[in-house]
């Protein structure tokens, strides 16, 4: 009776505690999500408004006036490029009455034409100044203000300063909540999530993985301080806050994860059961301890010995047969590992020196046809590659020592892009062999990471050929490649195969799933290896649709990489 009494007080002081506790931390934690919304949406409003002012301001220059007007815009750029840093903008551009772009903070872009742009058309029609959210082709949106600049009441051009708002989805980036933006249309516009950016709040929050309602109901099951979630966001349950932007009808939704509820209050309740469990363990220690304590003493002294005595003998003549097996298994573990190692070379050797040999090959074929057909000149031409393949063999030789042994090199400034395309190159008989739709998507600016291009192509030249030899069995093989930049260079290299079984043994050496003689699996073990040594990794997924995704991440060389380097 005791004990039963002990137990129910036991449960109910747990409930209770689990009730209050969960309701007053989810408030505070609601507190705190509504502050930082209100913080956020200050910070937004703050850039708008102060980039507002700026057109009608460059609207009056006298100088970018008298450049619209003589058509000499030869300073004119420089002087947007001295404003730049004042204003904090992303970027200033100067358009002439025909939509043209005579001056710019980024010269690349001089020459554009925006006539059909809306900033351009809507500026050209008021007189006031345009605000405008444009979507971007590589995601995202593009915002804008915009004002037509006037000389002796007859418009000139029209000014146009863009405002850098993704500024803020980096810095939602580096915290726990997910955070978005909506227009007055109800349409995301910024958003911590890239895949939400085009889509209305309902739509963005239905993409989520098929197993999220399994997991969501097991969750809920098995914890004691599950809430009702106001919506879930890759399978777990977030709170909600919505706020009102004061700009245009725009709204900033937070979502806060219940994850800091339920530690803080299953932190509580498992001290909790603990005091019960040291009280209950105590009262059954004092019931026992009159009847059987000299007994178990007694009983515990002698077993204790007799374990004791046969512990130390079982002990002695295991060290005896230790050191007679010592000498001779040293002596095996010696020339295994100098077996395995001869092996693990000689196949990285064969591995990675297959692919020049096979572009060897076909060039020598062509070359012997151009001379057939007295075509020397372009038959040279293809001699000249099998020089620089000759080249790269021997330097793919003197690279292969790093899978065995750890090593620093020079390294330098390389951009991605050219690596990209050498790679390209180099399987470029396989890739028209095989009729394969490739698909780059690169930035406009060049992306640059401090390593050794030799390696760097070496990776690529592996993904490329996994990419190949994953689509033999597709009708139309497409591989497609991304390169973006950030804080790190991110170079993705998806395929449309049949993706990955086992991911966790991927990176192995000799890991392969290829039919025999296709492969010794040691190109992505290297490559791995590679891209670790220059401060990046390499990772593998398989896509939602189908086929395997693999990317390369590098940090990204800025001034001060190689003083730090």
């Amino acid at each position: 009776m005791a004990l039963l009494l002990f137990l129910v007080i036991a449960v109910a002081t747990v409930w209770i505690t689990n009730r209050a506790l969960t309701g007053r931390f989810t408030e505070t934690t609601r507190n705190r999500a509504e502050v930082r919304l209100a913080l956020y949406s200050g910070n937004l409003v703050s850039e708008l408004r102060r980039n507002a002012i700026v057109p009608q301001l460059l609207a009056r220059d006298p100088a970018l006036i008298g450049a619209l007007n003589s058509a000499d815009y030869s300073q004119s750029s420089q002087r947007l490029i001295s404003y730049i840093d004042e204003i904090g903008a992303a970027s200033l551009v100067l358009l002439d009455r025909d939509g043209r772009t005579v001056a710019a903070t980024d010269r690349n872009r001089l020459g554009e034409q925006h006539r059909s742009a809306p900033y351009f058309i809507e500026a050209m029609r008021g007189s006031t100044t345009i605000f405008t959210a444009i979507p971007r082709e590589v995601g995202g949106y593009r915002f804008t203000y915009s004002r037509k600049v006037e000389s002796q009441a007859q418009t000139v051009g029209v000014i146009v300063v863009e405002v850098d708002l993704a500024k803020f989805e980096r810095a939602w980036a580096g915290i726990t909540d997910a955070v978005l933006v909506t227009n007055s249309e109800g349409i995301i516009i910024l958003a911590t999530e890239p895949r939400w950016r085009g889509l209305t709040v309902d739509a963005a929050l239905d993409r989520q993985p098929a197993t999220s309602a399994i997991e969501r109901a097991i969750q809920a099951t098995a914890d004691w301080t599950s809430q009702d979630a106001d919506a879930y966001l890759r399978g777990e349950a977030v709170l909600r806050i919505d706020g009102r932007v004061p700009f245009r009808g725009w709204s900033l939704t937070t979502f806060t994860t219940y994850a800091s509820v339920r530690e803080r209050v299953n932190a509580v309740l498992a001290l909790e059961i603990m005091g019960f469990a040291l009280l209950l363990a105590g009262a059954f220690y004092a019931l026992s301890r009159k009847t059987a304590l000299r007994m178990a003493l007694f009983q515990r002294e002698s077993a204790e010995l007799r374990v004791l005595n046969e512990r130390l003998s079982r002990e002695i003549a295991e060290r005896e047969r230790v050191q007679e097996n010592l000498a001779v298994a040293e002596q095996t573990l010696a020339q295994s590992s100098k077996l395995a190692a001869l092996g693990e070379m000689s196949a990285a050797v064969s591995h990675e020196l297959n692919q020049p040999l096979a572009a060897m090959k076909t060039y020598l074929a062509g070359a012997r046809l151009l001379l057939r057909r007295n075509r020397p000149e372009e038959a040279l031409s293809a001699f000249h590659r099998i020089d620089d393949l000759i080249e790269r063999m021997g330097a793919i030789t003197q690279q292969l020592k790093s899978y065995a042994r750890k090593g620093q090199s020079m390294l330098s400034p390389v951009d991605m892009a050219d690596a990209l395309a050498s790679a390209l190159s180099m399987m470029e008989p396989q890739l028209k062999a095989r009729r394969v739709r490739i698909s780059r998507i690169l930035p406009d600016g060049p992306v640059r990471v401090l390593g050794d291009r030799m390696r760097i192509e070496q990776v690529l030249v592996n993904l490329l050929r996994n990419a190949l030899d994953a689509t033999k069995t597709v009708d139309d093989p497409q591989i497609d490649i991304i390169l973006a930049a950030g804080e790190t260079a991110t170079l993705s290299v998806r395929d449309n195969g049949h993706g990955i079984e086992n991911l966790d043994a991927l990176f192995e050496p000799f890991y392969t799933t290829k039919q025999p003689g296709d492969g010794v699996g040691l190109g992505l073990a290297i490559s791995s290896g590679i891209v670790q040594e220059l401060g990046g990794r390499l990772t593998a997924r398989n896509g939602e649709d189908r086929g395997a995704v693999f990317e390369m991440q590098l940090p990204v060389f800025r001034e001060n990489t190689r003083a730090a380097e």
